[in-house]
Formats: C-alpha cells, sequence, structure tokens
C-alpha cells in the first residue's frame, strides 16, 4: 500500500463544499492513507535532505473532518529522510512512512491528562539494536547476554531525549537486521538526531496529553514537497 506524501500529488480530494482558494485543504485530506484511526501525527520535511520540518497533530470529527489539534517545529535525522523500506541502520536517516505508535515511555513521570500507555525509563532499560540478538528492536530490562551495550541505548542516559517520548512502530512488528531500530518521537536534543524525529519539550507533552490509543493514533513521516511515494509498515 503507498501512502503519498507529496504535497502537490497527495491522491485524495478535497472534502465536499471546500473552496481551494480561500480555504487550504488539510494534509490529511491529501493523503492516500491516514492509516484508518481518528488521531494523525504529520512529520513533514521540505525534502529528502532536510534536518527540520514540522510536526502537526490531527484529530478526525465527524463527516471524516480533520483538524490541527496543535503543531510544532520538528527536527529529523542528521542525514535527512529516506523511504522505510531502503533505509539502513546506522545511516543518520529518518524513515519515512506511515507508522502506528506502540507507546510511550520517559525517564520522568508522564504529563498530567496522559492515558497513553507509558513506561517508566529505569537505570536497567535498554532498547537493544544489535542485529544479533533475539530481542532486536525492543526495550529491554537488563542487557540480555545477546545484546552488546555498545550496540544498545542505555535510556537512561538521554535525559534530555527521553524525558518523554512515543515507541515508532518503524521496523518493529517484524524487524528486519539492518535496516534500524530504536525510531522514536522525542524531546529535543541539541540538533539533528540520528533518525528519530523530535520536537520542544512542551510539544512533546501536549502530544502524550493528547494522544489517545482508542482512536488509533499513527505518525506519517514524509517530505512537503516533490512526489514521495513511501511503502505502509
Amino acid at each position: 500500500m503507498l501512502l503519498l506524501l507529496a504535497a502537490g500529488s497527495m491522491a485524495a480530494a478535497p472534502p465536499a463544499g471546500a473552496a481551494a482558494a480561500d480555504r487550504p485543504v488539510p494534509l490529511p485530506h491529501r493523503m492516500a492513507d491516514t492509516g484508518g484511526g481518528r488521531q494523525l501525527i504529520t512529520a513533514e520535511a521540505p525534502g529528502p535532505g532536510a534536518t527540520t520540518g514540522r510536526v502537526t497533530w490531527w484529530d478526525r470529527r465527524r463527516g471524516g473532518r480533520w483538524v490541527a489539534a496543535g503543531s510544532a517545529p520538528a527536527r529529523f535525522g542528521a542525514n535527512g529522510l529516506v523511504a522505510g523500506d531502503r533505509r539502513e541502520q546506522g545511516t543518520s536517516t529518518t524513515p519515512a512512512g506511515l507508522y502506528d505508535l506502540p507507546y510511550a515511555f520517559g525517564i520522568e513521570a508522564p504529563p498530567a491528562g496522559t492515558e497513553y500507555p507509558h513506561r517508566r525509563v529505569t537505570q536497567t532499560s535498554w532498547w537493544c539494536q544489535d542485529n544479533a540478538s533475539r530481542s532486536y528492536n525492543r526495550w529491554v530490562e537488563g542487557l540480555p547476554e545477546d545484546c552488546r551495550a555498545a550496540e544498545s541505548e542505555h535510556l537512561a542516559d538521554y535525559r534530555t531525549q527521553y524525558a518523554q517520548a512515543l515507541v515508532i512502530g518503524f521496523n518493529y512488528h517484524r524487524p528486519v537486521r539492518g535496516r534500524g531500530a530504536g525510531i522514536f518521537l522525542h524531546v529535543n536534543g541539541k540538533g539533528a538526531t540520528a533518525g528519530c524525529v523530535s520536537v520542544p519539550k512542551d510539544a512533546m507533552e501536549r502530544i502524550l496529553a493528547w494522544v489517545d490509543r482508542g482512536r488509533e493514533p499513527h505518525i506519517a513521516i514524509g517530505t512537503a514537497g516533490g512526489e514521495t511515494a513511501i511503502t505502509r509498515y
């Protein structure tokens, strides 16, 4: 299934009665696929090599109308974006595509109003990124013997970035070794990411208070200009 994130080529027509000249069509209405739920986060970069862009979170209202609930500046991988099915681990690229959001986590307590499944980071929390491990691309409490620390992230070491985060379902449900692990929506660090999407802390907190498991939220990552066809995972 293809998801078109090109602003000039998205497939869906404007809502009935909308006048294009004076009513811009919300981005989700221009997408071929939004995941089927009633919440969507879009992470747009101006081009595939960009390291900054914008995240917007949307609610689907009655009649299928999408309404923006919030927006914030975003950062992407140091080497820009690449289609998820072509991404390689260690390239500092953000995987473009449409993904679910399995759960949230954080070093800090979840923001007030958070109802999404949330895991608290401890000193024994790791994200295994070792391609040889049975725990590849998984949270583990205590590092398994087959997962090397040098090939993994000790989550508690990233006090700024992982104060709050959402797991992005890239390469998560049926992991392909070498494609990449540990792709999150998290709080900004000092600059571009190693492949994640990041936003200011206040925006991350607002997203966590907004996101609702029952509304089947997804995140769509892609470019705002040109034609970018990316595979849904």
